[in-house]
């Protein structure tokens, strides 16, 4: 493993949304609308550019081993165009509780690969039958924080049947337009002073105005660490 990743002093319980945002992306160029659809996307994964991820291995914070895991960035095809399929992490969970994140976990040992792992995940937490998952492709390994070492694999699904969140890991499951997230007028930079070190990360508030049930107030939905990071170089990998 890189240098970069021995152990420090864990991070303190913080809200991530008050630190303060030094720089929005507004200068860089959105992905155009024609590159976000199903048959562009499986086009860029058959034949990929030449390009570079733009984080790949976040400052940690944590002692524990490298753990390795797969996550499933899953885009659903919508009347309005595909969007991706997020989940809310229950509050209770030992690591990146009440976070958005990808459906996904920990590599197991009956697994036949990162592939089998993130459709595994997928269909264990939220329901998602792996019939209805096209996998187009994977993304280069991120390494958080907490010492996950992620294969991000990315898919088409289809159909619409209902999911059926795990209530023990799962709080909410929606979704965000890709539009939305490849444009980096929505993308905003964070940093923090902890332990000596300067900790960074971007963060990509979406306002979820879904009625749930019962109404109520829009939802803002802060993605934000790994998830807003993984999603940055998806940004990279489509504008190469």
């Amino acid at each position: 493993m890189d240098a970069r990743v021995a152990p420090v002093a864990p991070l303190p319980r913080f809200d991530p949304r008050q630190v303060p945002v030094v720089a929005v992306d507004t200068q860089l160029p959105a992905v155009p609308l024609q590159q976000l659809q199903p048959t562009a996307l499986r086009r860029r994964f058959a034949s990929p550019p030449i390009w570079l991820p733009e984080t790949r291995i976040e400052l940690p914070f944590s002692r524990r081993g490298a753990t390795r895991a797969a996550v499933l960035i899953a885009l659903v095809n919508r009347p309005g165009g595909l969007s991706v399929l997020l989940t809310q992490r229950t509050d209770f969970l030992p690591t990146h509780s009440g976070q958005v994140a990808f459906p996904g976990g920990k590599v197991d040992a009956t697994d036949r690969g990162v592939q089998d792992t993130a459709l595994r995940e997928a269909h264990e937490e939220i329901g998602l039958a792996p019939a209805r998952v096209n996998v187009l492709g994977k993304l280069p390994l991120y390494v958080t924080g907490s010492r996950f070492v992620i294969t991000p694999v990315v898919a088409l699904v289809s159909g619409t049947s209902a999911l059926h969140p795990n209530p023990d890991e799962v709080a909410d499951v929606f979704e965000v337009p890709l539009s939305f997230l490849m444009n980096p007028a929505h993308h905003r930079h964070h940093r923090l002073q902890w332990d000596g070190h300067v900790r960074e990360w971007l963060s990509m508030p979406y306002p979820d105005d879904v009625q749930r049930a019962g109404g109520g107030p829009v939802v803002e939905r802060f993605i934000w660490g790994a998830t807003a990071g993984m999603l940055r170089n998806l940004y990279r990998f489509l504008v190469a």
